[in-house]
């Protein structure tokens, strides 16, 4: 054997240009060119472009990654804040996503018992941190204000650009735009809360917002004061709107811009009558003309037939009804002939898209069917326009629905399936029974088309009576722990203990049953419903609760409210209000004003946006860091405010549930009288 090469014999002959090592690795260089020209062509083609695709991929990531590098330099001015007295939340982890500005909380109510004398709320908004530079922002609105759809957004340095739209592509996007449910009423590909971003919303994400501490400010829990709060928080969101939306469906309030669903002027609608309830008389007279001269219905887009319905149709009607203005009502009839081609089905239940502008409607892409919440949730307002136009089509054709339904096999003691068939006319996909997405409304339309129609139509007061006896016998249970009576789903007889928040109207709808004489345990079951709904409020961090919450049903020292990672966000529903509202003006108890007061200083405190308008947010579980979803849903001023006013409201005669019935989209619609025995 040869003795090993001495250390330093190596590096000698490694870095001699003429020792046998220096020239083998030359040898090697040629000989991977050789092997390099043995590749055939396509081989060589394949392996440059994995090379091209590589560096594209790494261009395409630079700013990013050198966005969040540079972020790290924002720390001094947030150091620089601290010396000069700010208390400011520490920067979220790396990779999280960024937090909204959060807003002063409200401080806690007082004992509603002692009553103070009641004072207007100061609700200061704190000031953003200073910028490094600041530019123009575009804004739209009224013709006083100017209409600039192209606007940026700066903090801390990062900069975020909001493209004006071409006039090309939002045509486009709409030929193959899927139309959702934000209710989850409509048949979505996916499961999700959002529905597909048109044109419009395909813009950059909303930009970094820096955390700021809250400001804590006790406002009096008098009435008057509460009642002041909730026009204070409408007028907010009504200024981002007026800005940076004006006449669009949903405001974007971080990014200062809009998103299109149906072009329809989704929040402008949805909100007219909660104005004129709100006394607001600039901003309805303001919106109103854009009513009269800028809303028009004869354009080449598809609307989902349910959305539509309860939002701009239902809004127009209730308008009309407390405004007395009859272009409200002219404008109603418009849309409502432009909706009925969606009945002309094979089996009459309707079809869930309708194209206003061409007369035709159709189905999802993905199926024939609909489901049963949206064909069985826009009854309130057909007949309610044949009642005022005296003309019978609107209204034969959902009670043919209704009539339809209320035959149909495959029931489960009152419970209907998810989903119903255009063709056939027959439930489909059998065996899933919830009061969540794509069921709800179905409960609640029974029980309130009885009450709008002179408690008259027995089939449907039989059906509702059914199927809250259904409810009780299958979805009802108790947590382990607390002991709170939740309503799960029933999968082919096998329990799951997940509710939605969708589930929240049915406290405030049993409620409202008894008071027209329905049996008093229904008021039991709603009281501890309504129990249940404060507490996926109560025990989240934010005093916010999630979209969905699961429950345990084992004893332990265990949380019964679990809340798993995609279903934290929170919509700024109004479920939960809308069922204070009722238990408060049927019960008087005190204790459900003070939980709607907790709600709205929670959305003061993590969703209110400095500039104008409250946003989603992605985590109810993470205070400090939230996470703006930069969506403001038309709802929040068409619901959310409208119910928490009319909850903190003394007077008892407005919109009475003894001369109105509420459509679920929160607009007020007259109980007819009853006819002559």
């Amino acid at each position: 054997m040869y003795p090993p090469p001495r250390k330093d014999f190596i590096a000698l002959t490694l870095s001699d240009p003429h020792s046998h090592a220096y020239n083998n690795g030359k040898h090697r260089r040629r000989s991977c060119w050789r092997k390099w020209k043995q590749l055939s062509r396509l081989q060589r083609s394949l392996i440059l472009f994995l090379l091209v695709l590589l560096l594209v991929l790494g261009l395409f990531l630079y700013p990013s990654v050198s966005e969040q590098w540079r972020g790290w330099s924002d720390k001094e001015d947030w150091l620089e804040l601290n010396d000069r007295g700010f208390k400011v939340e520490p920067s979220p982890a790396a990779g999280r996503a960024p937090a909204p500005v959060v807003q002063p909380h409200l401080g806690v109510a007082l004992d509603p018992v002692v009553l103070e004398k009641p004072k207007e709320p100061h609700i200061p908004v704190l000031a953003k941190p200073p910028t490094k530079r600041k530019a123009s922002l575009g804004k739209r609105g009224p013709p006083s204000l100017q209409k600039d759809a192209n606007v940026s957004y700066f903090t801390g340095g990062g900069k975020q650009e909001v493209a004006p739209e071409e006039p090309g592509e939002e045509e486009e996007e709409d030929k193959d735009k899927t139309i959702v449910s934000w209710r989850g009423a409509m048949i979505e590909a996916d499961r999700a809360t959002e529905p597909s971003p048109s044109a419009a919303q395909k813009e950059a994400p909303p930009p970094p917002v820096n955390p700021t501490a809250a400001a804590t400010l006790e406002v009096s829990s008098g009435g008057a004061s509460r009642l002041e709060a909730v026009r204070d928080a409408f007028g907010h969101a009504w200024k981002g709107y007026k800005e940076y939306a004006w006449g669009h469906d949903e405001l974007k309030p971080i990014s200062k811009s809009f998103s299109e669903w149906f072009g329809l002027g989704l929040t402008l609608v949805d909100s007219l009558d909660t104005m004129w309830i709100l006394g607001l008389k600039e901003e309805f007279a303001e919106a109103k003309s854009w009513v009269e001269k800028e809303l028009s219905f004869d354009k080449n887009v598809d609307v989902n037939l349910f959305e539509t319905t309860i939002r701009v149709l239902g809004g127009l009607l209730s308008t009309h009804h407390l405004t007395g203005e009859q272009v409200f009502l002219e404008k109603a009839k418009d849309l409502g002939s432009r909706l009925m081609p969606a009945f002309r089905t094979p089996s009459k239940i309707p079809y869930s898209d309708v194209n206003i502008g061409k007369g035709t409607a159709h189905p999802p892409r993905w199926t024939s069917d609909s489901t049963v919440a949206e064909v069985t949730s826009i009854q309130l307002e057909f007949r309610e326009l044949s009642h005022l136009t005296q003309d019978p089509q609107y209204q034969e054709v959902v009670n043919e629905v209704s009539k339809l339904v209320h035959q149909l096999p495959g029931k489960h003691d009152g419970l209907v399936p998810m989903f119903i068939n255009t063709n056939s006319g027959q439930f489909s996909h059998k065996g899933v029974f919830t009061l969540g997405a794509r069921a709800d409304s179905y409960y609640e339309y029974l029980l309130k088309q009885w009450i709008q129609g002179g408690k008259t139509e027995d089939h449907l007061l039989e059906d509702y009576l059914q199927a809250v006896e259904g409810v009780k016998r299958h979805l009802v249970k108790q947590t382990g722990s607390s002991r709170l009576t939740i309503v799960g789903e029933l999968s082919h007889n096998r329990f799951n203990a997940k509710m939605d928040h969708l589930v929240c109207f049915l406290p405030g709808t049993l409620a409202l049953g008894v008071h027209n004489g329905l049996p008093g345990d229904h008021m039991d079951l709603a009281v501890q419903l309504m129990e249940t709904c404060y507490q996926m409020y109560k025990q989240m961090e934010t005093g916010l609760s999630p979209e969905i919450a699961h429950f345990s049903l084992q004893g332990g020292a265990g949380q019964d409210i679990i809340v798993k990672p995609a279903d934290g966000h929170n919509l700024l529903r109004p479920e939960t209000v809308e069922s204070l509202f009722y238990m408060y003006r049927f019960t008087k108890n005190a204790k459900y004003r003070d939980w709607g007061w907790e709600i709205l200083q929670s959305f003061n405190k993590y969703t209110k946006v400095p500039d104008g308008g409250y946003t989603s947010i992605n985590n109810v579980r993470d205070p400090a860091n939230p996470g703006p979803r930069d969506k403001m849903e038309s709802f929040f001023l068409g619901e959310t405010l409208k119910y928490l006013y009319l909850l903190f409201s003394d007077d008892m005669e407005l919109l009475s549930p003894d001369k109105y019935v509420f459509n679920t989209e929160a607009h007020p619609l007259p109980i007819w009288p009853s006819p002559p025995k």
